[in-house]
Order: structure tokens, then C-alpha cells, then sequence
């Protein structure tokens, strides 16, 4: 009979072993409720924690990658707002153009309205800027390249300006050329050259468009992703707060069961002194 055994209460340590057991339980189960973590260390769930941190490392790498597509938008942006304003100049300096084929009409007069036009679209290219970086000019025909992903390779190069700069210098030869006694046959070579500006600052405008569509669907793309990734972090990490306090208080009460139980068995070897009555 066990309780007979004064050397070795084997009742006793089984019980104090389950009583250690329900208060690890309950020690568990309070700090997921006042953490909000299920794992709060790499023991709670090995595989789980680092599941967890590669997809939080994958949604903060595509935060920043959202970022940059943001960036992206407000440089096109910025683009797009000083090429629709070159367009409008580019139609004035037409009309003028079509006005010098009015006898009447004082040449001297429209090439100085045309050259201060001209000066202006050259102010637009050489000093349209984002961040420092010029939009229009020479150095923007080689493109910007963005991370648009998680992984570096993930980029996107914008090139929309690489025929802006080298059509204005021709056309600007030509306004150059007006002088005080311009002819109408300069106005009309002016036009032809004019001609190629426009038609280089509206293929620039559509594939800003093109690019915009590309980065709203990036920029789609990775809200759906990230969300997703934070969701599955949620559910690795988080603790169900309601199960957590349910075992909380049942570890609890067993744990105080158990304390009853331990105090009861390691008092039963007293039982042996009454067969020395």
C-alpha cells in the first residue's frame, strides 16, 4: 500500500508533477492574455514562428514597395501636369503661326510672342523636377527604375520622355531662326518641326497614361497581399483571447484541485504511526 511508504510518497510526487503541470498551464495561458500572443517565444511553435516572421519580413518588404509605387504615381503625376501645360503652349504658338498668314498681321510681333512661348516650354524642360530629379529633360530619356515588389528584381522602369528634349532643341533651332524680319515661310518651316514636339509630348502623355494603369494595378496587387500576409501573421501570432481565458480558468481551478490533493497525499504516510499505538 502506497500510503504505507514513509521514504517515498510516489502518490504525493505524482500529484505535485500534475500540479506543476496545471500551473505551467496557467502561467501559459496569462501571459498569451496579457501579451495577445499565442507565441511568445520560438518554443511556443518552432515552425510556426518562423512561418510568422518570413511573411511579416514579406508584408514590410512590400510596404515599402507600395511606397515606392506611390512615389512612382506622384512623379507621373507631376510629369503629366507640365506636358498638358507644354501641349496648350504648343497650340498657342500654332495659332500664332496661323496668324502669320494674315498679310496684315505684324511678323515682328508674333515671333516675339512665339519666342517667349518657346523660352517658356524650355523653362518647363529644363527645370520640371520631382524630388530634385528632372522629368523632362536629357537625363530623363534613360528612365526611372522603381521596386515595385518584395524581391529587388521586382521593378518597373518608366521611360516616357526620351523624345522630349531632342524634338524641343529642333524646334527651338527653328524659333531661334525668327527674326524681326522672319518671312511666312519661316513661320511654316517652324510649324513642320513644331509638329514633332507635338507629337513627341502626346506619345509621352499616353504612356504616362499606360504606366499610371500598370501602377494602379501594382498598387492593387500588393494591398491584396499585404492584407493577405497580415492575416496569416494574425493567425499564427495572435491568441484567441476567449480560449486562452477558458484555459486560463480551468488550469486554475485545477491547479487549486491538485494543491488540495498534494497536501492530502503527502499527509497519508502519517497514517503508519497508529501501528505503533
Amino acid at each position: 500500500m502506497a500510503g504505507f511508504r514513509i521514504a517515498s510518497n510516489t502518490t504525493a510526487l505524482t500529484a505535485y508533477n500534475a500540479l506543476s503541470k496545471l500551473n505551467a498551464q496557467t502561467e501559459k495561458a496569462q501571459l498569451r492574455l496579457a501579451t495577445q500572443k499565442r507565441i511568445n517565444s520560438v518554443s511556443d511553435d518552432t515552425s510556426g514562428f518562423s512561418i510568422g516572421k518570413s511573411l511579416e519580413a514579406k508584408a514590410t518588404l512590400m510596404k515599402s514597395a507600395q511606397k515606392n509605387v506611390g512615389s512612382a504615381k506622384d512623379m507621373l503625376a507631376t510629369a503629366e501636369g507640365q506636358l498638358t501645360s507644354i501641349r496648350d503652349q504648343i497650340t498657342d504658338i500654332k495659332a500664332k503661326i496661323a496668324d502669320s498668314g494674315n498679310a496684315a498681321a505684324g511678323l515682328n510681333s508674333l515671333q516675339l510672342d512665339i519666342k517667349a512661348l518657346a523660352d517658356e516650354i524650355g523653362n518647363s524642360i529644363s527645370n520640371t523636377k520631382f524630388n530634385d530629379t528632372n522629368l523632362l529633360g536629357t537625363t530623363a530619356a534613360s528612365g526611372f527604375a522603381f521596386q515595385t515588389g518584395a524581391a529587388s528584381t521586382e521593378t518597373l522602369t518608366i521611360d516616357y520622355a526620351d523624345n522630349i528634349a531632342s524634338t524641343y532643341n529642333a524646334s527651338e533651332a527653328e524659333v531661334n531662326a525668327l527674326t524681326s524680319s522672319a518671312a511666312r515661310a519661316d513661320f511654316t518651316a517652324l510649324e513642320t518641326n513644331l509638329n514633332s514636339f507635338e507629337t513627341a509630348v502626346s506619345a509621352s502623355l499616353g504612356k504616362i497614361g499606360n504606366y499610371m494603369q500598370r501602377l494602379d494595378a501594382k498598387d492593387d496587387f500588393l494591398n491584396t497581399a499585404i492584407a493577405n500576409s497580415e492575416a496569416s501573421v494574425s493567425r499564427l501570432f495572435d491568441a484567441d483571447m476567449a480560449m486562452e481565458q477558458l484555459n486560463a480558468t480551468k488550469s486554475s481551478i485545477g491547479g487549486q484541485a491538485a494543491t488540495a490533493m498534494v497536501a492530502q497525499l503527502n499527509f497519508a504516510p502519517q497514517q503508519v504511526m497508529q501501528l505503533f499505538g
